[in-house]
């Protein structure tokens, strides 16, 4: 389900058409139209079966301040943050007591307790418990990928309300037991007597004692994400002094947009936290460019300043339809129409594990008809300062274009004064799950206050996927 509604404003030609690409998704809703529109021949039972698609409406966001790992929520759990995020929503829309359509929301790091974290977290807000929930996983574009499939409810007429998002704690990972250990505690639970538990004791071991530590590697490489994105920064020819900006640029912007008064109304204090703690006003490209590379050896050009650091928070958003909105008389900041998914293959082939991101929007602007540069804000994720400036750059390239894309121009540029103008990642901090819904509340804020317009959004995630969207006013 890629298109959630129909455009609102005037079309323009596509880029590089492929017509083979357009979505199964984009025809059904154009089928569900037309019946629609001729159902005065049918039978009033036939007629009900074909619902229109329906506009859905960003009503606002809420999240927490994003803290560094083993900081200020080194004690909370992500349940106690989601909780958090979701009651300060619940509190500005004066929502208590109700019941919405569906909560739905994730995180990437879980404790087994959390099975069921997204239903526990609403029994524990003050939405009322018949608030139904579910939980989503898609590494980095969970919070992303649980708002868009909400908005496909809302846009078929399956409920009028939503609330989504997603949450990660680092300062709370789950350790696993070594596997051998495992087995063996498994066996003296269901052992029958002493003998069979002196048996199964002595065959432990002190190395099947120590824990195993959660890595921040991908399982088919070994590699951490970091490293992945320090080999595409070298195949990219991306400087340390572009990537140092880039990340300075972050901060600066973070800082004004909280000065501003931004963020009062889209974050709520937690622990006492009340800005993100990442946060340094005073970055420069010139102080970053002191750091060492810790990504890509001696002579790499990531740092920890130009790469998001470890971080625990969580952020949700209230989506709706027109007619929910103003019976509670509620201002609509925009509405999210066209989403899509990709995915690369980063193991035997030779694509970047980040790069997903650059094949869906060419092919999500081809279903929109937009060009690249038909757009007042970009959104894109800042998981490393390096990813960002690769996928631009992939946009601009002649040859990916026509190679990767099988497009007979590239994209083009962006303008960078409209690309993450009130911060991104590298200042906010990442809480994986997290970070979607905090772009999508932003971005529809942003539109907001300019009254009109349009926005792209743009997610890398683990695995080599990536989630994108558009927002409109």
């Amino acid at each position: 389900m890629h298109q959630i509604l129909g455009r609102s404003s005037r079309p323009r030609p596509p880029h590089g058409r492929n017509d083979h690409q357009v979505s199964v998704r984009e025809d059904t809703m154009a089928t569900s139209n037309k019946s629609a529109a001729s159902s005065s021949g049918t039978s009033g039972r036939k007629a009900a079966q074909r619902p229109t698609v329906r506009r859905v409406a960003i009503i606002g966001g809420n999240r927490i301040p994003f803290a560094r790992s083993n900081g200020p929520y080194a004690r909370a759990s992500n349940q106690d943050m989601l909780t958090s995020a979701l009651d300060g929503l619940v509190s500005r829309f004066s929502l208590q007591g109700e019941r919405i359509g569906e909560f739905a929301a994730g995180a990437v790091l879980k404790h087994s307790r959390d099975f069921n974290l997204a239903r526990e977290v609403v029994l524990g807000s003050k939405l009322a418990p018949e608030s139904p929930a579910s939980d989503v996983q898609m590494a980095c574009g969970t919070g992303l990928q649980s708002i868009i499939n909400v908005a496909n409810k809302i846009a078929l007429g399956q409920m009028d309300s939503a609330i989504a998002g997603g949450v990660d704690t680092t300062s709370d990972a789950p350790l696993a037991l070594n596997d051998d250990l495992r087995k063996i505690l498994v066996q003296l639970n269901a052992a029958k007597s002493n003998a069979e538990r002196l048996k199964l004791v002595g065959k432990l071991r002190p190395g099947q004692i120590v824990p195993e530590m959660p890595r921040n590697a991908e399982p088919r490489t070994g590699l951490s994400m970091g490293e992945h994105a320090a080999r595409t920064a070298e195949a990219w020819g991306l400087t340390r002094e572009e990537q140092d900006e880039l990340a300075a640029t972050s901060h600066q912007r973070l800082a004004a947009a909280y000065d501003r008064g931004f963020y009062d109304d889209l974050v709520t204090p937690f622990q006492r936290l009340t800005r993100d703690q990442n946060l340094r006003a005073d970055s420069t490209a010139e102080k970053l460019a002191k750091l060492k590379p810790v990504f890509g050896g001696e002579n790499g050009t990531m740092t920890a300043a130009n790469s998001t650091p470890l971080s625990d928070g969580a952020s949700v958003v209230l989506l709706a339809t027109e007619e929910w909105a103003k019976a509670r008389k509620l201002p609509v900041l925009g509405y999210l129409t066209f989403t899509q998914t990709a995915a690369v293959d980063y193991v035997h082939g030779d694509e970047g594990l980040l790069m997903a991101p650059a094949y869906a929007v060419p092919r999500m602007l081809e279903r929109a008809e937009l060009s690249l540069q038909d757009f007042d804000y970009y959104e894109v994720h800042e998981a490393f300062a390096s990813q960002v400036l690769c996928t631009l750059k992939a946009w601009e390239d002649a040859g990916f274009a026509k190679e990767r894309l099988g497009l007979d121009a590239p994209l083009g540029s962006i303008d960078r004064d409209k690309l993450n103008v009130n911060g991104g990642s590298l200042a906010a901090g990442h809480p994986f799950a997290a970070t979607g819904a905090r772009i999508v509340a932003t971005l529809a804020k942003q539109l907001a206050e300019k009254g009109s317009g349009r926005g792209l959004i743009s997610i890398c995630a683990a695995g080599g996927q990536g989630v994108t969207a558009i927002v409109e006013k």
